[in-house]
């Protein structure tokens, strides 16, 4: 990062990560910095790669996507190439929504979409079955989510 995160960047940051559509009027009366200045900083928290993205988050059930499963992956091989194949598989997947190389008993944590149980089992066998670097998969169906988001503690 090439600048320091000061206090004014901290309040437009908070602003935008619960509403990327916050207005440089509302980001002005908040940090009482001028217009000009919000967006300077806007632009620089952009280019430095502070703000990753700014998207829409929609409601997976509204778009028919009425089941959630997390899933650990173990992997035969952790061989680089394997490891980048796996990866370049579940980048081309819309219905991973994350994934997660982690520590553990699994290689890989996976927080996946489906409308509906039949569904999901396709993806299984999209990602998992047919491939023979995959040793083994646990599933669970999520019941309710109590928590979601990736907003970071400002």
């Amino acid at each position: 990062m090439k600048h320091k995160i000061d206090e004014s960047d901290r309040i437009i940051l908070d602003h935008l990560q619960n509403d990327a559509a916050t207005s440089i009027h509302a980001l002005v009366d908040s940090t009482g910095l001028s217009s000009a200045s919000v967006q300077r900083r806007l632009k620089r928290l952009r280019s430095d790669g502070v703000i990753d993205r700014e998207v829409a988050i929609l409601d997976p059930e509204a778009m028919g996507q009425k089941m959630t499963f997390i899933v650990m992956v173990e992997l035969e091989r952790e061989s680089l190439d394997q490891l980048d194949a796996f990866r370049r598989k579940i980048e081309k997947e819309p219905h991973v929504q994350q994934c997660y190389y982690v520590t553990g008993d699994a290689d890989f944590i996976l927080i996946c979409l489906a409308p509906d149980m039949k569904a999901f089992e396709e993806l299984t066998h999209r990602l998992f079955f047919k491939n023979q670097n995959v040793r083994r998969f646990h599933t669970n169906v999520v019941m309710s989510k109590t928590k979601t988001g990736l907003s970071v503690p400002i």
